[in-house]
């Protein structure tokens, strides 16, 4: 996997009501990584539209607190586990 750039979080753009960071890709589209991604670990924000990735440089106190999930998201997880596994029995 190379790495066409190291960025700073700093540099990037940031769009609160998508929880995601972009920074322009040299082929016209933009990188992106989600605020999740970015509290999972992963530090490398790829382009839809082509090959190219950068490499996000970040410290993880710096970042915005992820929402708490809403008991309708759990509860949805929780109903397709439950039919994974009667699915799987």
């Amino acid at each position: 996997m190379s790495i066409y750039e190291e960025i700073e979080i700093e540099d990037m753009t940031y769009d609160e009501a998508e929880m995601v960071y972009t920074y322009p890709c040299p082929c016209g589209d933009k990188f992106r990584i989600t605020l999740e991604e970015l509290w999972d670990g992963e530090d490398i924000a790829t382009c839809p539209s082509c090959t190219l990735r950068i490499e996000v440089i970040y410290e993880e106190e710096d970042l915005p607190e992820l929402p708490p999930e809403s008991d309708e998201e759990e509860e949805e997880e929780l109903t397709k586990l439950l039919q994974d596994l009667a699915v799987k029995a």
